[in-house]
């Protein structure tokens, strides 16, 4: 598949890096900002200035809280949550108010309460709200967003097209990899997909760092093998981005 100059290599695993009770009390806008420690981030940038010695490729790691926001996600469940508590609450109610147990405006009342009551919790719920989600909209809304962010960095507007963005979307457990058209056809689909793994590997054992410093430094020894460094070489882009 390809957009533009970017081809998109089937790169693009689960994993389970956050527990559900990890991220219970978190929003979502502050997942990226958890995910590496300011020291972490520090060493993740130096293994990217370290990979970008050996090649004139560009490597950038972006880090974001989530894709997409989901707003269908807090609508559904407040309707699955909201509708069968209202008509328990309708009948209890009407039976005692002596108005029926079927009053179609007591329902009403009672629904417009508690959908707007669980559309707050299953937005704020970050466990809950996954329920609420396809793994294919998840899949399809990471891939949107790594194609939006490959563009909007740059990374299309490298010399040799040899730009190589990793995307760590938190909220989806989704790690994508995005290589530019001159890199992705010297590289097989499957060293993309060690690299994921790689990363997914070291994230479900809680040591994302290290697996995403040896991830880059991979990605920077294939890159060195097809595009090395140049003698007037410089860094184009910002190295590691972290997107709330």
């Amino acid at each position: 598949m390809e957009s533009g100059h970017a081809d998109i290599p089937k790169a693009q695993v689960n994993y389970s890096g956050f527990e559900d009770n990890q991220i219970k009390e978190m929003r979502m806008k502050d997942l990226a900002k958890t995910f590496l420690t300011d020291d972490e981030r520090a060493q993740v940038t130096a293994a990217v200035k370290e990979a970008e010695k050996l090649t004139a490729g560009e490597i950038v790691v972006m880090i974001i809280s989530s894709s997409y926001h989901y707003p269908m996600a807090n609508i559904i469940g407040a309707t699955i949550f909201g509708i069968p508590l209202a008509l328990i609450f309708t009948t209890l109610t009407g039976e005692w108010l002596w108005i029926g147990g079927q009053n179609m405006w007591l329902f009403l009342g009672f629904l417009t309460v508690f959908f707007i009551l669980f559309h707050e919790i299953v937005k704020r719920t970050l466990w809950l709200k996954r329920r609420f989600i396809s793994e294919r909209e998840f899949k399809e809304e990471v891939e949107e967003a790594a194609i939006t962010h490959f563009f909007n960095q740059g990374l299309y507007r490298t010399r040799d097209e040899s730009g190589v963005l990793v995307l760590i979307s938190v909220f989806e457990h989704k790690v994508w990899v995005l290589a530019d058209k001159g890199i992705n056809a010297k590289v097989h689909e499957g060293q993309w997909d060690d690299i994921v793994k790689m990363i997914v590997d070291g994230i479900k054992q809680k040591r994302q760092t290290e697996a995403i410093c040896k991830a880059v430094e991979k990605i920077g020894h294939l890159l060195n093998e097809h595009f090395p460094i140049k003698p007037d070489d410089t860094d184009e882009l910002e190295n590691v981005i972290i997107e709330r």
